[in-house]
């Protein structure tokens, strides 16, 4: 019961970490995860089959998409942590709404970057979109003078920062998703988020 009672406060949160569950699912029951050519085949992002083939559907599709348990375990972990959260403050449609856009735009915006250095490679995972929710909770907390719920503006900062050094210590991370993914969470949040003089 305590576990329906939550699905029913957060149930964007649970849909989309389910739907990005299935889909890692289906791309393993079908081939790998950790296979560039399978994952391609299943809507990846590759900057010049999005321009040059007009694949533009790959800006949605890679967001459900991971290369292996390693990296859909902790986008998902992160999911789960600050979207139950933010969607209880800003509502679901609100938040959905940051989670697709801010995910999109994270996207769009590396693929423009890629296109300026001609340095293109495979890409997939919900971190654009993770990095939007963050970018939305961080200035959602400015704004509720330093806490939102449980969390503090220290802690979301800190996951923030440590999110955005392991992505630039790593290699192959799409960290100009990252980084614009967490602005225009923060940017969409302020056109969205609109207290009524009430403290969260």
């Amino acid at each position: 019961m305590i576990y329906m009672e939550e699905i029913k406060k957060e149930p964007v949160t649970v849909g989309l970490i389910l739907i990005n569950i299935i889909v890692f699912l289906a791309v393993e029951f079908t081939g790998s995860s950790q296979n560039t050519m399978h994952m391609l085949d299943c809507g990846a992002a590759y900057t010049p089959m999005i321009i040059e083939g007009g694949e533009y559907y790959r800006l949605f599709t890679c967001m459900f998409l991971h290369f292996g348990i390693e990296h859909l375990l902790n986008n998902m972990l992160v999911l789960f942590v600050l979207g139950s959260r933010l969607e209880r403050v800003i509502g679901k449609i609100k938040f959905l709404i940051i989670y697709i856009v801010g995910g999109l735009l994270g996207n769009v915006i590396s693929v423009l970057i890629e296109l300026k250095s001609m340095d293109f490679a495979v890409s997939a995972g919900a971190s654009g979109a993770v990095f939007a929710v963050m970018g939305a909770m961080i200035y959602i907390v400015i704004r509720n003078k330093g806490w939102l719920g449980d969390l503090s503006a220290r802690q979301i900062l800190v996951m923030a920062f440590f999110s955005l050094y392991y992505g630039f210590t790593s290699t192959g991370v799409d960290n100009t998703a990252h980084v614009a993914g967490l602005v225009c969470g923060m940017t969409i949040s302020i056109l969205l988020y609109h207290p009524r003089g009430r403290r969260i």
